[in-house]
C-alpha cells in the first residue's frame, strides 16, 4: 500500500478504536467463528463442532462479536442461527488469512 507520507495519521481516538478491533480479533477462536460465520448461519452446536472448545466458550465469543456488532442472530425454530453483521470484519479476517497463506507460499514466516 503506497500512502502519501505526508498525509495526515488518523487521530488518537481512531486509533484507540481500531487497536480494540485487532484485540477482539487476537483470540484464534474468534477468528476462526468469524470465518465460518462468514460463509453461512450457524448454530452454536455446529460452532462447537468445528472450532472445538465447549458450547460456554463459543458462546463468550459470540455474545462478545454480538456487543461488537460483528455478529447478529436470529432464531429459526428452536435453534439460534448466528451471521457476520459487519462486512468489514469479514475483509479484515480474509486478508489476515491471506497475508499469513502468501508469506508462507513465499517461505518468510516471520510476522
Amino acid at each position: 500500500m503506497n500512502q502519501d507520507p505526508r498525509s495526515a495519521a488518523p487521530d488518537r481516538e481512531v486509533l484507540d478504536e481500531a487497536a480494540e478491533v485487532f484485540a477482539l480479533l487476537s483470540a484464534p477462536g474468534r477468528l476462526h467463528l468469524l470465518w465460518i460465520l462468514s460463509n453461512d448461519e450457524v448454530d452454536v452446536t455446529t460452532l462447537v463442532a468445528a472450532v472445538g472448545g465447549t458450547k460456554a466458550g463459543i458462546s463468550q465469543h459470540l455474545a462478545k462479536l454480538r456487543l461488537a456488532g460483528w455478529i447478529d442472530r436470529r432464531r429459526e425454530g428452536r435453534f439460534l442461527l448466528y451471521r457476520v453483521a459487519d462486512p468489514h470484519i469479514v475483509t479484515l479476517v480474509h486478508q489476515a488469512v491471506a497475508h499469513i497463506l502468501d508469506r508462507r507460499a513465499h517461505g518468510t514466516t516471520d510476522t
